[in-house]
């Protein structure tokens, strides 16, 4: 409870003094992701915006690598973290009780502050195989990632839509991201299916290691998928970030969403919006995952939860809302 109790007494302590500027103990804590993943330096930029005023408006911020988005979800609801990062289907299924969180209540507590970077569906299919959509991939060797992983959540999804499923493929691969770029190398795949921050080093090694495509998922039931899963949201994978594949590739996902507990102070969540919002250019060049956000999408994109009240007092006044 120690990260929460410390922001309860920050909470005191600006209604004692009369706000925010005054406040010179406010500790937030940001949980993240492992060190090389792209959470980690996600929460390490926010708080470097944050903590470059803070001496005015009296907000520190720290971040804590953790085990990622379930994680979060659930220490921030204990009160042991403040702010998280979170992929946005992991939010949706938080405050439904449903998949990760189906023996916990639904979390009606949960805020959205904003969305960060895409984790955009990499759909990686060896350029001899003859795939051009996903309803191509019947009768092939596809990896449909480990049971009970983000991955398989999603590679579910993507083939609903489009109308196929494991019974449809020669072989249902149940590989892991670590071991899937050798088995399409070695040729014991034609496809995998994942989703993962760009770049990533799974896709990163199988484009460089033999003639991998990334399929564009336009013809693959896309418009489907939008239009029923309000966690995901459309992304563009860019040409020549990956090897041997120059064109943009238009593909959707979840997106890496920041949340917070509904009891955090309207005062404190406004002023880590302000801190990044008002130096956005700086935020952007902070990753390259960043390079392509606007104001307009992170407000809106991937976001299930209710906005905070202190998040939502700042996009108003910046005309974002």
């Amino acid at each position: 409870m120690f990260a929460k109790l410390k922001l309860t007494a920050a909470a005191v302590a600006l209604v004692a003094t009369g706000g925010i500027a005054q406040a010179q103990q406010t500790f937030i804590t940001i949980g993240t992701g492992g060190v090389t993943g792209v959470y980690y330096p996600t929460g390490g930029a926010i708080c470097r915006l944050v903590n470059k005023d803070r001496k005015e408006h009296g907000v520190r911020c720290s971040v804590e690598s953790t085990g990622g988005s379930v994680y979060n979800t659930r220490t921030i609801r204990e009160g042991e973290l403040d702010f998280g990062v979170v992929q946005s289907d992991v939010q949706s299924a938080a405050i439904d009780g449903v998949r990760a969180f189906a023996n916990d209540e639904p979390y009606a507590d949960l805020r959205a502050v904003f969305s960060v970077h895409p984790e955009p569906m990499h759909v990686m299919v060896r350029a001899d195989a003859g795939i051009n959509s996903v309803m191509d991939m019947k009768g092939k060797r596809v990896n449909i990632g480990n049971p009970g992983s983000g991955t398989r959540v999603l590679a579910d999804v993507l083939m609903a839509a489009a109308g196929v499923s494991p019974d449809d493929f020669a072989l249902a691969a149940e590989l892991k991201s670590s071991e899937q770029s050798a088995a399409l190398c070695d040729g014991k795949l034609d496809a995998a299916i994942w989703a993962a921050g760009l770049p990533n080093g799974s896709s990163m090694e199988a484009t460089s290691t033999c003639d991998i495509k990334l399929l564009d998922l336009t013809t693959s039931g896309t418009d489907k998928v939008l239009a029923e899963n309000s966690a995901y949201a459309a992304a563009t994978i860019p040409g020549g970030l990956y090897p041997g594949n120059d064109s943009d590739v238009a593909s959707w996902g979840p997106k890496a969403t920041f949340v917070v507990d509904a009891s955090t102070p309207d005062e404190v969540v406004y002023v880590l919006v302000k801190a990044v919002f008002e130096n956005f250019d700086d935020f952007k060049k902070l990753h390259p995952a960043f390079g392509r956000l606007t104001k307009e999408q992170m407000v809106k994109d991937g976001l299930s939860a209710p906005l905070h009240p202190g998040a939502v007092k700042y996009y108003t006044e910046a005309g974002l809302m």
